[in-house]
């Protein structure tokens, strides 16, 4: 009996969902930082749909194109006719991601042929540049800038709300009075990827490795608090958590709306280097 087949047909268009997870495996190996959110996942769960709430798709093979289609479209790697053939099969159900999100080249032309089925976005950010760090920082670290424990919950969900709503310009409370974000931010805490400053039981510093693969640690929800900002402790937080990430073994990475010059000439004062260009398109 032959062996049953790596791929699967999912639709006319001859878009496949990948099965190889040897193969995806070496895109992200060539690709460590652009790759972190969805190499996080397979590195947790491998490449099955149901384990990674999401396909990856690929029209020839891995290595010559790849889409991850859950939560977020993620398009990884292909040419402009791949691009569209993975518009073409996202448009072919019901939309279920709630952004695009991934290298600029990629996620603008794709979402330049979904626009017209799925309507206006909430917000096109179309130069994201991705930073990479992977050695010790070059400013002064926070002592203060810890991993929080977890009853210390309550206090970090303000400041967490706080810069979820300043980033990206809604309440993460809405639909379910907050439960699923609270579930959410706790789980960062328990896995030691939650760091803050408190002072007199406020945070006044947070930060956080939101998706963190074999390879590298993806910070974001950096935030201070407005009575604290023009001291540096945003650069000295930060410092705090990638020199953690990176002794750690993995490369430290964020990335940074290219408009918000207070927050690159931080990350640049940390030694934050520029790998590429990501583009977000945020659609609930």
């Amino acid at each position: 009996m032959s062996a049953p087949p790596l791929f699967r047909l999912a639709d006319e268009r001859r878009v496949t969902v990948v099965r190889d997870a040897a193969a995806v495996r070496r895109v992200f190996a060539d690709d460590p930082v652009g790759s972190c959110m969805v190499a996080s996942r397979v590195a947790d769960h491998g490449v099955d749909p149901t384990a990674i709430g999401g396909e990856l798709w690929t029209r020839r093979e891995p290595g010559e194109s790849l889409c991850f289609a859950g939560a977020n479209l993620i398009p990884l790697r292909g040419s402009a006719s791949d691009v569209t053939a993975f518009a073409d099969k996202a448009m072919s159900s019901p939309r279920r991601c709630s952004s695009l999100v991934g290298h600029a080249e990629l996620v603008l032309p794709m979402w330049e042929r979904l626009e017209g089925a799925w309507g206006t976005a909430r917000d096109v950010r179309d130069d994201q540049p991705l930073m990479a760090l992977d050695r010790d920082p070059q400013c002064a670290v926070d002592a203060h800038v810890r991993p929080v424990r977890m009853d210390e919950l309550d206090a970090y969900l303000v400041a967490a709300i706080d810069m979820f709503i300043g980033e990206v310009g809604i309440d993460p409370r809405l639909g379910d009075g907050g439960r699923g974000y609270r579930r959410r931010v706790a789980g960062l805490i328990a896995a030691g990827r939650a760091w803050a400053r408190f002072e007199r039981g406020e945070v006044v510093f947070k930060a956080e490795v939101g998706s963190q693969s074999p390879d590298v640690g993806q910070i974001q929800g950096v935030w201070v608090h407005p009575d604290w900002r023009g001291r540096g402790i945003g650069a000295a937080g930060t410092a705090t958590l990638a020199g953690a990430v990176v002794r750690g073994g993995r490369i430290a990475s964020l990335y940074v709306n290219a408009f918000n010059a207070v927050a690159r000439a931080t990350y640049d004062r940390i030694g934050f280097l520029q790998v590429g260009t990501f583009a977000t398109v945020l659609l609930d």
